[in-house]
């Protein structure tokens, strides 16, 4: 399949139900763009996540804990992909993303 520069990013590679999601992002504005790019997984949810790996490596979790760790996986997941197709779109916008060491002053 040729690489068409004025086609968005294809979403196939995503799951099924986050390409829905992904297709809108395409409709956004640079700023919202944006947003999503430098967006991060709250705090509170990577204590938790922390806490639930530390259990399960000490074989303590609970079906209820593993259900939850699961589902956080699967959020912190969705944010990365997200994340990732945002930068995407925002490339094939013209936006001019920063290299790694501006990255890393953004942390």
């Amino acid at each position: 399949m040729a690489n068409q520069s004025n086609a968005p990013p294809a979403v196939d590679y995503a799951p099924l139900e986050l390409q829905g999601e992904l297709m809108a992002m395409q409709q956004l504005t640079t700023e919202e763009l944006l947003t999503i790019a430098q967006s991060q997984v709250p705090d509170t949810q990577q204590e938790l996540h922390l806490q639930l790996l530390e259990k399960n490596q000490n074989n303590q979790l609970s079906e209820s804990d593993r259900f939850l760790l699961s589902s956080l996986r699967v959020s912190a997941d969705y944010l990365m992909l997200k994340k990732a197709y945002a930068y995407a779109l925002l490339q094939w916008k013209g936006y001019s993303l920063p290299n790694f060491e501006q990255l890393l002053t953004l942390i």
